[in-house]
C-alpha cells in the first residue's frame, strides 16, 4: 500500500475534518495498532478509549464529534466499517485472480457438465460423473464436487471442500476450506441391542449468496432437503443437522450446533457456541446470545434470548443479578444468626 489521505477520501467519498490530504499512508491497522503511516477506522463505541489514544495517520469516523486527538488526520464518512472495507479491498492481500481452465492434476469426469473456458478447477480437485459447475466458479485444490452435485455461477469453492452427491449450491456462494455439504445425517434406531443406521437419502440445498466458514458441516436430509436460505452467513466450525431449514439472511456464529429437523426463521442471529435442540422452531429476527441453549421453540418474532435454557434477555438479566446478590444475602443471614445467638445467650 502506498497512497495518500486524499486518494483514500476519493475512494470512500469522505470529507477531511482535520489533517493534510497529501500525507502518505503505507499500511492499515486497528486503532490500537495503527501508527502515523496507517489508515484505520472507528466503528464501535466499545473502542472509544482506543480512538482517544490512537496515533494513526488517518481515522475514518461517522460523527464530527469523534476527534481522535492523537491522529494526524480525521475524515468523516457515512459508514466507517464499509469505508474501511473498501480500503482493505483495494490494498489488502487479495486472493489470486480468477483464471479459467482445468489443472493438469485435476480429474473431471467426461459426463460432468462444465465449460473449461469459464470455470477454474485446481490441482487434485475432482468433478465427478453428472456433476455440474456454473460459469465463473472456482473449484479449489483438492475439492470434490461429487456425483450429480450442482454448483452455481460465480462460486468460490475453497481447497478441500466436499460437495457430496446430489447436493445443490446456488450462485455466488463461498465455501471456505474444509466445508462439507451433504455428509450423512446422524440417524440411528436402537434395535435388538444395536444401533441400526437409518439411511440418509435426501440432499442439501444451499441458496444464492450464502457463505459458509471453514470446517463447517451441513448434513444431508434423511429425506427431502436440508435448506440453507439465501444470503445466510455461517461462521467456522458450525454443525447443522439433517432436515434443518435455515431461513434467509441469518447469521450463525462459530461452534454453534443445530440439531436435526429444526426450522430457523429469516434474519435470525445465533451467537457463538449456541445449541438448538432437534425438531424446534425459532421465529424470524430472533437473536440468541453466546452459549445459549434452546430446548423449546421460540414462536415470538424479534426477541433477544440468553442462557440455558434460553430465555428472554430481561428475565435472564434479572436472574443473573439475583445470583450476584446471593453473596450479600448469605452474609446478612449469617449476621442475623449471630445476633440471634447472642440474644439467646
Amino acid at each position: 500500500m502506498n497512497t495518500t489521505v486524499g486518494e483514500i477520501l476519493s475512494m470512500v467519498d469522505g470529507r477531511l475534518l482535520r489533517g493534510d490530504e497529501s500525507a502518505v499512508l503505507t499500511n492499515f491497522a486497528a486503532l490500537d495498532q495503527a501508527d502515523a503511516d496507517c489508515a484505520t477506522f472507528y466503528g464501535n463505541e466499545k473502542y472509544r478509549d482506543q480512538l482517544e489514544k490512537t496515533r494513526a495517520g488517518l481515522v475514518l469516523v461517522a460523527d464530527e464529534r469523534h476527534e481522535a486527538p492523537g491522529a494526524r488526520a480525521v475524515a468523516l464518512v457515512a459508514n466507517p466499517v464499509i469505508a474501511f472495507d473498501l480500503v482493505v479491498r483495494a490494498h489488502g492481500a487479495l486472493p489470486p485472480a480468477f483464471v479459467p481452465g482445468i489443472s493438469p492434476g485435476a480429474y473431471v469426469d467426461p459426463e460432468a457438465e462444465l465449460d473449461p473456458a469459464t470455470v477454474s478447477v485446481g490441482p487434485n480437485a475432482s468433478v465427478l460423473r453428472g456433476a455440474r459447475v456454473g460459469r465463473g466458479s472456482r473449484i479449489g485444490a483438492g475439492a470434490v464436487v461429487a456425483e450429480g452435485a450442482r454448483v452455481g455461477e460465480d462460486c468460490q469453492i475453497a481447497p478441500n471442500v466436499t460437495v457430496c452427491h446430489g447436493c445443490e449450491v446456488g450462485d455466488r456462494v463461498i465455501l471456505h476450506p474444509g466445508v462439507v455439504i451433504g455428509a450423512d445425517g446422524f440417524g440411528f434406531e436402537f434395535e435388538k441391542g444395536r444401533h441400526r443406521k437409518i439411511e440418509q437419502l435426501g440432499i442439501v440445498k444451499v441458496g444464492d449468496d450464502v457463505e459458509i466458514g471453514a470446517s463447517s458441516t451441513i448434513d444431508r436430509a434423511r429425506f427431502g432437503e436440508t435448506v440453507i436460505g439465501e444470503g445466510t452467513k455461517i461462521d467456522n466450525q458450525v454443525q447443522i443437522g439433517h432436515n434443518c431449514f435455515i431461513g434467509r439472511h441469518c447469521i450463525i456464529v462459530a461452534q454453534t450446533g443445530i440439531s436435526g429437523s429444526s426450522r430457523i426463521g429469516d434474519y435470525v442471529v445465533i451467537a457463538a457456541q449456541s445449541g438448538v435442540a432437534g425438531h424446534l422452531t425459532i421465529a424470524d429476527r430472533v437473536t440468541l446470545g453466546g452459549r445459549s441453549g434452546v430446548i423449546s421453540s421460540i414462536d415470538e418474532p424479534g426477541g433477544t434470548y440468553f442462557g440455558y435454557p434460553a430465555r428472554p434477555f430481561k428475565e435472564e438479566r434479572r436472574d443473573a443479578m439475583r445470583v450476584k446478590q446471593l453473596g450479600n444475602l448469605l452474609k446478612r443471614v449469617k449476621d442475623l444468626e449471630t445476633r440471634l445467638g447472642d440474644a439467646r445467650d
